[in-house]
């Protein structure tokens, strides 16, 4: 709020009335809104919010990590096999291409970029390279990958799709058969099942969950106690959670939320990537955008565009929420910020 005062003399002191500050006029396209389903969805998010369009043309966007020591978003074009670099001064531009396998065609890859990303550090983001299938960390400035997950029991992975690590330095990531030709079909699956898996400290990985069917996007509590995993499943559109031991063992697991009323042509997307709040709160992408749920698991509310949201993640300061949109990327305000800003342990 401003106030005017005027002096006209000595004697006389005049005020104007306090007049109402108005935001700047942005310089990006409005798409989608904000519902509410809950009188708790005001805790973390104006149902008033202007949902932005920052840039387009993307086949299908992925993985969003805020860089924070360099203040940019990036995020990846799975089937393009581009890694993108975007933030307010500099627009979008290509950070890595090829942004997974760079090879020769073998004729069984249907996806063969990068898919999830995690900013690890201010100098390094960890990968879910889909199109190479291994879990690596890449080094900013000189783009390097050092692969950390290749194999489990002698046998390559599926295509790695995203991940996420501890503060003590355990990881997480999901590996479900989207990366392949013919998915499931694939004749270059092989490992069984689609899994949830760590790795530990000394380089060793572990098997979580063999019983998901398309297990997807993976998230932590604020206190690391608990893993959430996406099931990017029509027939069984699920979020489970994990209970975790210090070691990063799952001793528990229980159905976090469950979809499936929410499936339909009206609303497009499944359960896939997720962001959480300081406060519990669950950003989680599916049917018709970013469901938001409380620490407890009750939908409060969904971010809508107008088209499936794949992935989301907090930039900014903490209480930008940033949207992988199908072909497009996009932006919104909240009340909450995000755990762990700037998230560099």
């Amino acid at each position: 709020m401003l106030r005017y005062g005027v002096i006209a003399s000595a004697l006389m002191i005049a005020a104007c009335a306090p007049t109402e500050q108005k935001e700047p006029e942005s310089k990006y396209p409005a798409v989608g809104r904000i519902v509410q389903w809950d009188a708790a969805l005001d805790e973390v998010l104006q149902a008033s919010a202007k949902v932005e369009k920052l840039a387009d043309g993307f086949t299908w966007s992925e993985g969003p990590a805020w860089v924070a020591g360099g203040g940019y978003l990036l995020f990846t074009d799975v089937p393009e096999n581009t890694m993108y670099r975007w933030s307010e001064s500099d627009g979008l531009s290509v950070f890595l291409k090829p942004s997974g396998y760079d090879g020769p065609d073998l004729g069984v890859l249907r996806e063969p970029g990068a898919n999830g990303l995690f900013a690890e550090s201010p100098d390094a983001i960890l990968l879910a390279d889909s199109g190479t299938r291994i879990i690596a960390r890449m080094e900013l400035a000189t783009k390097k990958k050092t692969p950390l997950a290749t194999t489990i029991g002698g046998l390559r992975f599926n295509s790695p799709n995203d991940v996420i690590r501890r503060t003590d330095g355990v990881i997480f990531f999901t590996d479900p058969p989207y990366g392949l030709k013919d998915g499931n079909a694939s004749s270059a699956k092989e490992i069984k099942h689609n899994g949830v898996y760590r790795i530990d400290t000394d380089g060793s990985v572990h098997l979580i969950d063999d019983s998901l069917s398309f297990p997807n996007g993976v998230e932590l509590s604020p206190d690391e106690r608990t893993l959430y995993v996406a099931n990017s499943d029509p027939e069984k559109p699920i979020w489970m959670a994990y209970t975790l031991n210090e070691h990063g063992e799952a001793i528990d697991k229980r159905v976090f939320a469950d979809a499936s009323d929410l499936i339909g042509d009206d609303a497009p997307g499944l359960p896939d990537g997720l962001s959480i709040g300081v406060g519990g709160h669950l950003f989680a992408t599916g049917p018709g955008g970013v469901l938001i749920f409380s620490p407890q698991g009750k939908r409060l509310g969904r971010i809508e565009t107008g088209t499936a949201i794949a992935n989301c993640a907090f930039g900014d300061d903490g209480r930008t929420l940033y949207m992988t949109s199908h072909n497009f990327i996009a932006r919104t305000r909240v009340l909450t910020h995000g755990v762990g800003f700037p998230r560099y342990q």
